[in-house]
């Protein structure tokens, strides 16, 4: 029998939780999405992203993270049992879930930034979580998510960043043609990552502003990027394997910048 004033699979606020788990529209129309663990809930407190409420399974261990949340004034709501197994979006559910409010990071706000990460029709979420982590790994300032992307705001994608969503500024939309413009306006040199046939990653001078430049999983870039691309960089190999996944590729060309800069930190760059 659930305890007094556990939630059921009917209440109004499992119903949302369930939708904001599973469709993207609603994510989308009321701004909000599902953080799942405690560690994720955890790192999103030391980020200072607005929780709406945090629900706890019931009968689950006593948690530092929900004495941390109610302490910080956050509502805590205990679920029915068979409740979290119903609406949370793995096989083995973790015990405590929280709602967050969607930051809106705007593309101007990149404009000073000195590395950037341009996902143009990136569709995996697993992808998308690995490029948020290289990303804030390597010290990037924000990643963009082109319209056509995935929605980085997915379970599968918040739980693959592990952390970094909330650490790392995030554009979600914007056409690739406009935003590529737009970066391109503000000088910084846009690297599109090819398979082959261009130059070696490690070749390329990261001391100027940067826009690595991803592509889709299967396709990679679409032709009619081409005009507003500065350069073509491709990860040489020597095995048989023709492409690297994109979250790997994003993880060593972010790491290259890395690499470069803390090897020169005192080198000028261009404005």
């Amino acid at each position: 029998m659930a305890g007094l004033g556990s939630l059921g699979a009917r209440h109004h606020k499992v119903v949302r939780l369930r939708r904001l788990i599973a469709r993207r529209s609603v994510r989308e129309a009321e701004r909000a999405f599902v953080v799942e663990g405690a560690t994720l809930v955890a790192d999103a407190l030391d980020a200072g992203v607005a929780l709406e409420a945090v629900f706890v399974a019931e009968g689950a261990p006593d948690l530092p993270v929900v004495r941390r949340a109610e302490a910080d004034g956050h509502r805590v709501h205990r679920l029915a049992p068979g409740v979290l197994e119903r609406v949370a979006g793995t096989v083995t559910p973790q015990p405590v879930l929280a709602v967050a409010r969607a930051g809106d990071v705007v593309l101007d706000q990149v404009r000073t930034v000195r590395l950037v990460v341009v996902c143009v029709d990136v569709r995996d979420p697993g992808n998308a979580g690995s490029i948020l982590r290289s990303a804030e790994a390597a010290g990037a300032g924000a990643v963009v998510f082109c319209t056509g992307s995935v929605d980085v705001f997915n379970p599968k994608t918040v739980r693959a960043s592990a952390g970094s969503l909330f650490h790392v500024p995030v554009v979600s939309g914007g056409d690739p043609l406009a935003v590529l413009e737009r970066v391109g306006d503000w000088g910084f040199h846009r690297l599109a990552t090819v398979a082959r046939s261009g130059r070696p990653y490690d070749e390329v001078d990261y001391a100027v502003p940067v826009a690595v430049v991803l592509g889709n999983e299967a396709h990679g870039l679409p032709a009619g990027l081409d005009a507003h691309l500065d350069q073509r960089v491709t990860i040489p190999m020597a095995g048989r394997v023709e492409s690297l996944n994109v979250g790997m590729a994003a993880a060593l060309i972010c790491f290259e910048a890395l690499r470069q800069r803390r090897s020169h930190p005192n080198r000028p760059t261009e404005p």
